[in-house]
């Protein structure tokens, strides 16, 4: 029986404001896994699941939750926006984050959505 593989994942390179990246995206059935390292580890794991609002649901908030590492603010900030668009292109599913990144910058966060994008298994 031929069809879609259970487990689809993409991997890439790419050099975010000097400093080499690696960016690993997996599709599972219910969430997608998203890795961005530039230690070559993990680092700080982060649960990003949606929850509807009342009267819109075409957009619902994604609610984190630090499940291994540094639980602090930026992090949380910083897991939102790099991994929104994520979630909102595959359907609205969970996203279990894993970031060790040298410097939490916009400069960076931008970067970091392009290669991203460029990882697309969802």
């Amino acid at each position: 029986m031929e069809g879609k593989p259970l487990v689809t994942s993409k991997q890439k390179t790419a050099e975010v404001c000097g400093v080499p990246t690696q960016v690993v995206c997996t599709a599972f059935s219910s969430h997608v896994l998203v890795v961005v390292t530039q230690f070559g580890k993990m680092g700080t794991l982060v649960a990003l699941e949606p929850t509807s609002v009342a009267g819109d649901i075409s957009k619902p908030m994604l609610t984190t939750r630090v499940l291994l590492g540094q639980d602090e603010p930026l992090i949380h900030v910083f897991a939102k926006n790099l991994v929104t668009f994520v979630s909102q292109e595959a359907g609205n599913r969970a996203i279990l984050l894993a970031m060790a990144v040298k410097d939490r910058s916009v400069e960076v966060l931008k970067a970091l959505k392009e290669v991203i994008q460029a990882c697309q298994v969802w």
